[in-house]
């Protein structure tokens, strides 16, 4: 029976060339968006080539190969490149000519098969399920990156994206599907705790910045600021609700941006530096099919702290024949 997790080089035109045994892996996707595959020197094919591709079947585990390094210490040589994702994260989006920004509307496949191709041509093969959720003049970041446009955009309608790679049948190419799919929140369905007999680790950050001085263009008394303030619900607001001694001040710059734009990059800023809690843990061994964007949530009976998360990466390895997934939840050190 064939391992399902079995890494597979495959050619540029991603037909199937073999298996890869005895090798070490390393693939992140989600935030690092890159891999390391280490060979054997007594296991070296010329077919480990520029432009070949690795793959895990009906997983998004792969990419195409961009860069060798050998090492005689070890007697290997290793492999790398970007995942799928990574390659969406190396292209722009930027605003149409003579318009301020790139707006969309349209079924959410779609509109993803629009912005792939525009991008790709056919190299990826976007999913044309309806997925009866649309559109309507949705309004990117300016020159922001096509992972983090795709991304946001499909969160603001609870979706995520979904990416793995299609095997056929012996002899027939490959390919990378892309799609549009519900988020799932598991923590509705399982809470991860000591009731799981998983190891996790908490961290609880109670002295967070909690008022944001944003400063945009301008100089001197004329220069633009925009005090944004952490709520007593940990919403944002304009209005101070931490005073005193429990008030912690940070300033955040950025001269290029007008006001509304200015706002919500400070807005993005704050709820990285204001209080948080995080958690991570072994998922793997509860079998659950996670994926990047999901939402789980987990408990410590002890402390009582509680955080509910999306994942926002997945580490994949084989070392010494052992393997082992790693996840990553937002606010995650």
């Amino acid at each position: 029976m064939e391992d399902p997790k079995q890494l597979i080089l495959a050619d540029q035109n991603l037909k199937d060339i073999a298996p890869v045994m005895d090798a070490g892996i390393d693939i992140a996707i989600g935030e690092e968006n890159d891999y390391e595959i280490k060979i054997p020197r007594d296991e070296w094919w010329l077919e480990y080539t520029f432009g070949n591709v690795f793959y895990i079947k009906d997983t998004e585990y792969g990419g195409i190969i961009g860069e060798m390094d050998t090492s005689t210490a070890e007697d290997t040589i290793s492999l790398l490149g970007r995942t799928w994702r990574g390659m969406l994260d190396k292209k722009i989006i930027c605003p149409p000519h003579g318009q301020d920004y790139k707006k969309v509307s349209g079924e959410l496949n779609s509109v993803l098969n629009s912005l792939i191709t525009e991008q790709f041509d056919d190299y990826f093969v976007v999913s044309q399920d309806d997925t009866g959720v649309s559109l309507t003049n949705y309004q990117f970041d300016r020159y922001c990156t096509l992972l983090a446009g795709i991304t946001k955009m499909l969160q603001s309608v609870g979706y995520r994206l979904r990416i793995r790679y299609v095997q056929q049948e012996r002899g027939q190419p490959g390919y990378v599907e892309l799609s549009s799919v519900p988020i799932i929140d598991y923590s509705e369905q399982i809470e991860l705790s000591q009731d799981s007999q998983l190891n996790f680790t908490f961290k609880n950050c109670r002295n967070g910045v909690n008022h944001l001085i944003c400063l945009g263009k301008g100089e001197l008394q004329d220069r633009q600021v925009i005090d944004l303030y952490v709520q007593e619900d940990g919403s944002i607001g304009t209005e101070p609700y931490y005073t005193g001694i429990e008030e912690i001040a940070a300033t955040y710059e950025d001269t290029s941006s007008e006001t509304d734009e200015l706002e919500e990059k400070g807005r993005e800023k704050l709820l990285e530096l204001m209080n948080s809690t995080s958690f991570s843990m072994d998922v793997e061994s509860l079998n659950m099919d996670v994926e990047i964007g999901d939402i789980i949530g987990g408990r410590d009976y002890l402390t009582g702290l509680y955080a509910k998360k999306p994942i926002v990466k997945k580490i994949y390895r084989v070392e010494d024949g052992k393997t082992s997934l790693e996840y990553g939840i937002k606010g995650d050190d």
